[in-house]
């Protein structure tokens, strides 16, 4: 009795998961992932996230606007530091840190009306792309 109850459960465990592992294969091919109709339209259970991600604003677009609403109140200064923080707070923003000191030098000339007084603000924040934005802005 002990080696007839041995000798089945070895065979279920050799047998058990090859049947699993075909089975789910099965089961995933069997799903029309890409409909050939070029009518018909497959919603996914992540289609009711896209939509709330998209009408929330990106967070380095947030803090573009709020920085370049700073730099418009006080100062590039300011707004140059208000930007390494948040970039160290969030190693994510750093990919964006470029385009958004660029952006702030060009809003500088124009607020400014010169490239030398913009000039002045210039820090070595995201590898001097404030400097960048300002000869751009010229």
């Amino acid at each position: 009795m002990n080696s007839a109850a041995r000798r089945i459960g070895r065979t279920l465990a050799l047998v058990l998961p090859v049947v699993l592992v075909l089975s789910g294969t099965l089961a995933v091919t069997a799903v029309p992932w890409a409909s050939t109709a070029t009518d018909s339209q497959v919603l996914t259970a992540a289609a009711g996230q896209a939509v709330t991600k998209t009408a929330a604003r990106a967070p380095e677009e947030a803090l573009r606007k709020r920085l370049l609403v700073e730099l418009q109140e006080k100062d590039p200064g300011v707004a140059l530091t208000h930007l390494q923080e948040a970039t160290t707070k969030r190693p994510s923003l750093a990919k964006h840190c470029v385009s958004i000191a660029r952006d702030l030098g060009r809003a500088a000339v124009a607020k400014y009306g010169a490239a030398h007084r913009a000039q002045a603000f210039s820090r070595p924040v995201c590898d001097t792309s404030f400097a960048t934005g300002v000869a751009a802005a010229q």
